[in-house]
């Protein structure tokens, strides 16, 4: 028994010997091999960009997708934050332009620009059209982080027509710090007579993610103090004042 063993044992010894030698014969974690994978970067050409409201064209400083020194395609996607607009072209708007690229793995990247393309100041007698800085106050309250936000945009639709780009002066996009998705966009407001504070709206407006209806009430204009007193009622049992200053400083 001893002896076949012994005899075993040197067999074993010989056919690992002879394996080894062979090239044909994979050693063990030989096809173990991994790869690298290189994460997409997406680099801005340029930064932020503030249009002049009299700007009659727009081309975009665009951006570089990589991956690995690798160029990548690079995918570009435009929103208007207030007016719904799909092309800086469209007009006067805060748009978002989102550049997004993915590497081999399918794996993605996106980089953020944004473009204010802003509003001409009206004078306040003739036109209430322009952007604004806005304090807000909801049931007679506002408090630190309410005050002096922006920018907010009244654009000049024609015929003595004017759309806010949020009617609720920005309590929850920047008093809350929500973002966009919770101002109150879409109300339009019918100049009658501006000396005279007379304005109507044409209808009501919800409050983005939240919902519910807004209704406007009125609209007091002081052209001597370049400001705008706003006062809507939210059927959630809130009545939002809002105070909008005419201002040159643009800011987002």
């Amino acid at each position: 028994m001893k002896k076949y063993k012994l005899i075993l044992s040197i067999l074993s010894i010989i056919v690992l010997m002879l394996t080894s030698c062979d090239p044909s014969v994979e050693s063990l974690g030989a096809r173990d091999s991994s790869e690298i994978t290189f994460l997409p970067l997406i680099t801005l050409e340029g930064g932020d960009v503030i249009l002049d409201c009299n700007t009659t064209s727009y081309l975009d400083p665009g951006a570089v997708a990589s991956a690995g020194g690798v160029e990548l395609e690079l995918f570009t996607e435009v929103s208007g934050k207030y007016f719904g607009g799909s092309s800086v072209t469209d007009g006067i708007d805060s748009y978002d332009v989102a550049y997004s690229a993915f590497n081999t793995d399918s794996i993605p990247a996106t980089n953020f620009r944004s473009v204010l393309f802003t509003e001409c100041n009206g004078d306040l007698v003739t036109s209430i059209a322009g952007m604004y800085t806005a304090s807000v106050s909801r049931n007679g309250s506002s408090p630190d982080g309410y005050q002096n936000n922006g920018p907010f945009i009244i654009k000049d639709l024609g015929d003595n027509r004017y759309a806010i780009s949020d009617a609720q002066g920005g309590w929850y996009e920047y008093g809350r710090g929500f973002g966009v998705a919770y101002a109150t966009t879409g109300l339009i407001i019918k100049a009658n007579n501006i000396g005279g504070n007379d304005f109507t709206s044409e209808g009501t407006v919800s409050t983005g993610t939240f919902g519910g209806t807004n209704t406007f009430t009125s609209l007091t204009i002081d052209p001597i103090a370049k400001t705008l007193e706003l006062k809507v009622d939210w059927d959630e049992e809130y009545d939002f004042v809002t105070v909008f200053t005419q201002t040159d400083i643009y800011y987002n």
